[in-house]
């Protein structure tokens, strides 16, 4: 049975996708095939699973010896099983920088595209097989695709992007902005969240001048919830960092509506981040970066010390 997955702390993409290949694999390829996920999914991506009526995958905490294994969402080895080595990858298929690192037993299948989303890349790669997909797995895509283009407000998002994810809504009947914004409705609710469980809930491992940092997003469309909770997100840091191997943590706080960051700023480290990456101004303990909305391809490449 082949073990379909994506990165830690799964999202959307890197939930929805492990499922829409495994159907693939399974129902096209005829080979057995199971989606599972590297921790819990967020509020978002449950939402998702809740919406088209798809089961919840197995989470999983490490891989096997031989275990067969497909990747998707990513192929940085930060975020993949720490037994991954031992396993038997056989596919990759992402949208992001190529990290480099992971080591397979024989020559694979690898397909990486500047786009949105994987779940777009998956539609191209299923190709004329679409016609065969179900309503869920459609859905799955729409809402994968839907969610990493924050509804195409991201600068990662590609006409391509919008246009399979108008040609998949149209087929399933859908209204995407009403769809969007039952999304972030969902994406937004992080009542039951503890402050340490929000900064892991959407992280990637960066390292910056010798510092390894773990550079978290929250995307909402009530940016000033998260805000009220400034203080004790600032608090919960230190620990996060020092049990995750890390020495700070950025906390970006994305307001899709308005198209903008807010950026906290608990110490003089990540004020200096701040200001030498995204020529600002810090007056306090929050700095405010408008029109900054992706990580991949706004903070990351552009942090500096």
């Amino acid at each position: 049975m082949i073990k379909v997955f994506g990165h830690t702390s799964p999202d959307t993409d890197s939930t929805g996708s492990p499922i829409i290949w495994a159907w693939y694999l399974n129902e096209v390829r005829k080979t057995p095939a199971e989606p599972v996920l590297q921790g819990e999914p967020n509020t978002e991506a449950l939402w998702m699973l809740n919406r088209w009526n798809l089961a919840m995958p197995q989470i999983i905490t490490d891989v096997a010896a031989g275990d067969q294994c497909v990747i998707v969402d990513t192929n940085n080895p930060a975020e993949l099983p720490a037994s991954l080595d031992q396993a038997d990858v056989i596919e990759i298929i992402d949208h992001h920088l190529l990290a480099g690192g992971i080591k397979t037993r024989s020559p694979i299948n690898i397909t990486i595209r500047p786009l949105a989303c994987t779940a777009t890349i998956m539609h191209d790669l299923i190709g004329e097989d679409m016609a065969r997909t179900p309503e869920a797995i459609k859905g799955a895509m729409l809402t994968c695709i839907l969610s990493d283009t924050l509804e195409f407000r991201s600068p990662t998002t590609t006409e391509h992007d919008r246009a399979v994810a108008e040609k998949l809504a149209a087929d399933l009947g859908v209204n995407i902005t009403d769809f969007a914004a039952e999304m972030f409705a969902a994406k937004s609710d992080v009542s039951a969240f503890s402050d340490e469980a929000l900064l892991r809930m959407d992280s990637k491992e960066y390292e910056l001048g010798g510092k390894q940092l773990r550079v978290s997003v929250l995307e909402t469309t009530a940016p000033q919830v998260l805000l009220d909770r400034k203080m004790s997100l600032m608090a919960a840091m230190p620990k996060v960092a020092a049990d995750d191997g890390a020495d700070e943590v950025l906390l970006f706080i994305v307001d899709i509506l308005r198209e903008q960051a807010t950026l906290l700023v608990p110490n003089a480290f990540v004020k200096q981040v701040a200001e030498r990456s995204f020529a600002a101004t810090v007056d306090g303990d929050t700095v405010v970066l408008p029109g900054v909305m992706s990580r991949k391809k706004q903070i990351i490449p552009v942090l500096a010390l």
